[in-house]
């Protein structure tokens, strides 16, 4: 379930093409700052501004005066990003996405229809169509001991050689307040994530996760 075909739809982002080269999802965020850049350069001015070096807005998006963005950025369009938003770059914020009052970004794709829209941080992850936090929500992205994230699974764990990982956020997931996706996360498309939860590990496609012990199907 970790295979990119299986979290994310890729016709609902604007590095569709870029991100379908790639077996994993963690394979991507290495080469995100090359790969924004290279997609911006194609994209049509008709559409898309480039405000600055390394950072194209479409015209139809609304980013407020008070929002920081860091190249290299893509928003997409019709996407909204409110007040204080704080994008430190390589960062891809999707068609009709909100980032929010007060919302950190780092190094991360947020798909087409994503909402991380109060007081989220989002850092070395990516989040499928239309996947959506509740206000405080924040990924974690560095072990306390700094050592590379593995992400564990019944048979065993897997290395991705990357000290800086977030979560792996599948299409459609909803994720509730103040919680907390620990390094490594990864929720499967539909899975829903009661609020003040701390997350670990993997959490399977369509399922509610109530806490470590208590992960079940939606009825």
């Amino acid at each position: 379930m970790i295979e990119i075909p299986m979290l994310f739809d890729l016709s609902h982002t604007v590095m569709g093409d870029m991100v379908s080269k790639y077996r994993y999802p963690w394979e991507v965020l290495p080469h995100l700052e090359r790969l924004i850049r290279v997609r911006g350069a194609t994209l049509p001015p008709d559409r898309y501004e480039q405000v600055t070096e390394g950072v194209w807005i479409a015209r139809s998006a609304t980013v407020a005066p008070t929002a920081s963005i860091a190249a290299p950025c893509i928003i997409d369009e019709r996407a909204e990003v409110r007040h204080n938003a704080y994008l430190r770059g390589s960062t891809v914020v999707g068609e009709g996405a909100v980032v929010g009052n007060a919302t950190e970004l780092k190094n991360a794709l947020l798909f087409d229809g994503v909402q991380v829209p109060h007081f989220n941080y989002v850092g070395d992850s990516i989040l499928g169509y239309k996947a959506h936090f509740g206000a405080g929500t924040v990924t974690s992205n560095v072990k306390c001991d700094r050592t590379p994230v593995e992400l564990h699974f019944s048979r065993g764990a897997v290395s991705t050689g990357l000290r800086k990982l977030g979560a792996m956020v599948g299409d459609g997931a909803e994720v509730g307040c103040n919680c907390v996706l620990n390094p490594g996360t990864v929720l499967g498309r539909r899975v829903t994530v009661y609020p003040l939860s701390s997350v670990r590990g993997t959490v399977a496609e369509g399922m509610i996760y109530k806490g470590p012990t208590r992960v079940c199907p939606r009825r």
